[in-house]
């Protein structure tokens, strides 16, 4: 049995502790409310404009992909895969960076049974520091994911849209997709996988009204000029959305893991009170006895 001594010290870390996951609550749900009318808010227009890339794949299923802009129709090959997978940079934030390198490390698997050539460029040094341990020969890079402000997301967004521009156009990759947590509340962050190169063929709802096939695009003022500015900014704009998603699942996950974690510790120093004062009461008990028995031995 421990000794008085040894509780009192048990009781006072838990207390210390108690209190850095309590601040730590506190500061993620200060940070969950303004990430998340960020992400809610990006939401909309990153959802139309890939529904609008789709429709375009679509609109040009058939033609010729050597006429077709590289992000839009890929390479014309489907041999070499870039995962880009978005984690965090810090953790304590519960299973939000587990899920989705769990995600990753399933789609990895697929791909290889397929006989792909997989590559990895994971954003955020948690998932980097996986990665580069299990598959230290498919990592091309890894980028840092401290993006605690818009402009910070926003430069991290035009560095990856850059990047997998000049790969894809380069012909060094053939297809890339993109694997983050999409935000639902402060307790569920959903992992999914996005593709973006080349852009998915949009599906017709059965359920919804059926659109005209044979859908014409008429391009105003250049079909060149006008897909070499919508492309990349397609890319930009998930990639953006997808920070901002990430940023705020980040914060809702610490929250839930320090609250949790605030619970356990009053529940550890509950028990361990009570431990203590069960531990005193019998040794003021044991006392009393050794008093009473001398007391009679005189």
């Amino acid at each position: 049995m421990a000794s008085l001594k040894e509780l009192r010290g048990r009781i006072a870390g838990v207390k210390s502790t108690r209190k850095i996951t309590s601040a730590m609550k506190m500061v993620a749900a200060s940070k969950l409310r303004r990430a998340q009318n960020q992400a809610e808010a990006a939401r909309p227009y990153a959802e139309t404009m890939q529904r609008m890339m789709s429709e375009l794949a679509t609109a040009s299923k058939g033609m010729d992909p050597s006429t077709l802009p590289p992000l839009l129709a890929g390479t014309g090959k489907d041999d070499v895969h870039l995962l880009v997978i978005l984690t965090s940079d810090r953790g304590l934030a519960g299973g939000f960076n587990a899920n989705i390198i769990r995600t990753a490390r399933q789609q990895i698997d697929e791909l290889k049974a397929k006989g792909r050539t997989v590559r990895l460029l994971p954003v955020g040094r948690k998932g980097a520091e996986i990665f580069k341990r299990y598959y230290p020969e498919m990592v091309v890079d890894s980028l840092h994911n401290d993006s605690g402000t818009q402009q910070a997301a926003y430069a991290l967004a035009q560095d990856l849209a850059k990047r997998i521009g000049d790969l894809v156009e380069g012909g060094e990759i053939d297809a890339c997709s993109l694997l983050r947590n999409r935000f639902v509340n402060a307790m569920t962050q959903q992992p999914e996988s996005l593709a973006l190169v080349p852009l998915p063929v949009a599906e017709n709802d059965n359920t919804a009204q059926p659109r005209s096939d044979g859908a014409v695009y008429e391009f105003e003022p250049d079909e060149g000029q006008l897909l070499a500015q919508l492309l990349p900014r397609n890319l930009l704009v998930q990639f953006y959305a997808a920070i901002l998603e990430s940023a705020a699942g980040e914060q809702g996950a610490r929250m839930t893991a320090m609250d949790n974690a605030s619970r356990n510790a009053s529940k550890a120093i509950d028990r361990l009170s009570l431990t203590y004062n069960r531990t005193r009461q019998a040794n003021i008990t044991n006392e009393l006895i050794e008093i009473i028995s001398g007391a009679e031995a005189v």
